[in-house]
């Protein structure tokens, strides 16, 4: 879903938001003069970037005897919002419908080469008008933004959620009678599986409330189920019955481009890289009985400050997707304190060591009984930290600090 539109250059966004201001008065149209206008769902491929990761959505508004031709997004947030980075992490940046016209906005995606097709909609004057008048309402400054939601307020489920509305009883989507069974997580993972790090990162800051299975209205979150979904749909009750999309058209069609996975370079090499590497210094270091305690503190060090993000995803901000996440179990805040205690040899740091031992342990658990999914390249960390509070358990007390300099 586009979040930006790198479209307009800063030296001609005053010209296009007072253009748009002008052109939108000619929405407000008649019903009798209806029937000239063509209603479109644009369905736009995925990119590169993680912000297009998922596709995009918008609906197409065609004049057909003036030839106006614009786009209403809903996909669209202003960059020069104060403290934007803050709100955006936090879940308090408002999106906003953003207009322009049909030309401008395919002017991303030919640049980007992503495909782009149009499904244009059967809809009586009553129902054509209706939509009309809504995106015209929708677009006054005091209604065109909203808070988004990834999973369900976004730019797809605007749409679905306006068809539903404004077409209510006479829409049927004709939902499959058998479908796959898909978590919100095997959804998301459909999209990000040829960017490992970013895959993993959604992984991390996601909690468990993402693991239940998505009904097929959920699912239209996303671009391309919206789009499979209209071309199911149908329309009934103001006359024979009929399918909603009246016609498709490939606006653009690019070839779709091979992911370019550098395996070396991808989190499950390089944590198995590490997980080996801590496997043979703790073998190493129970034959010469030494602790290599700096292993530990960058180990502990850096899962703390993940559990220190994971903490403040799941208990400061609004983002509903980011609670009940049980990566904490491994990924824990107090890691530093184990540090502390590693480094002043207390007492106490025994009970830690058998704590973080058993959360890590627990973490399998809860992933092995499907409570939460965990991005399989964090197997090798959790085996890393169970082994490393294991050996240090029954050994720190036994090998002095000062012997640990590895």
């Amino acid at each position: 879903m586009r979040t930006i539109f790198p479209y307009f250059p800063k030296i001609r966004t005053n010209f296009l938001l007072l253009w748009a201001v002008f052109i939108i008065g000619f929405l407000s149209i008649p019903q009798a003069h209806a029937q000239t206008y063509q209603i479109s769902l644009i369905t736009c491929d995925p990119g590169d970037e993680l912000y297009s990761t998922f596709g995009h959505s918008a609906i197409r508004v065609l004049d057909t005897d003036s030839g106006r031709d614009l786009v209403f997004n809903y996909g669209t947030f202003d960059f020069n919002t104060p403290f934007f980075y803050v709100k955006f992490t936090r879940r308090t940046l408002d999106y906003q419908l953003a207009l322009t016209t049909f030309d401008q906005f395919l002017y991303e995606y030919n640049y980007f080469k992503r495909s782009v097709w149009e499904q244009v909609l059967d809809l009586n004057p009553e129902q054509t008008a209706a939509i009309i008048d809504f995106l015209r309402t929708n677009y006054e400054p005091e209604n065109r933004k909203y808070r988004y939601d990834f999973f369900y307020d976004n730019c797809s489920t605007r749409i679905r959620n306006l068809m539903e509305t404004l077409l209510g009883e006479n829409l049927k989507w004709n939902e499959p009678d058998t479908s796959e069974a898909k978590t919100f997580r095997d959804l998301i993972d459909e999209y990000v599986y040829p960017l490992p790090w970013s895959d993993l990162g959604i992984d991390l800051a996601l909690g468990a409330v993402i693991d239940q299975n998505a009904t097929e209205r959920e699912k239209l979150f996303l671009p391309d189920y919206l789009s499979a979904a209209f071309g199911r749909a149908s329309v009934v009750g103001d006359g024979p019955s009929r399918p909603l999309v009246r016609e498709e058209n490939i606006i653009y069609d690019f070839p779709e481009r091979e992911g370019n996975i550098n395996f070396l370079l991808s989190p499950y090499f390089l944590f198995w890289m590490l997980a080996i590497l801590f496997g043979v210094f703790t073998f190493v270091g129970f034959k010469r009985k030494r602790l290599y305690l700096g292993l530990d503190i960058a180990l502990l060090g850096a899962m703390g400050v993940l559990g220190i993000l994971v903490v403040y995803l799941w208990f400061f901000t609004a983002h509903s997707q980011t609670k009940s996440n049980w990566n904490i179990l491994w990924a824990f805040p107090l890691h530093f304190v184990g540090i502390y205690g590693l480094l002043t040899g207390k007492r106490w740091v025994r009970n830690y060591l058998l704590g973080a031992l058993i959360l890590a342990d627990l973490a399998l658990v809860i992933w092995i009984f499907g409570i939460q999914s965990f991005h399989p390249s964090i197997l090798p960390l959790l085996l890393a930290v169970i082994l490393r509070t294991n050996f240090l358990y029954y050994h720190v007390d036994k090998w002095k600090p000062e012997k640990a300099s590895g």
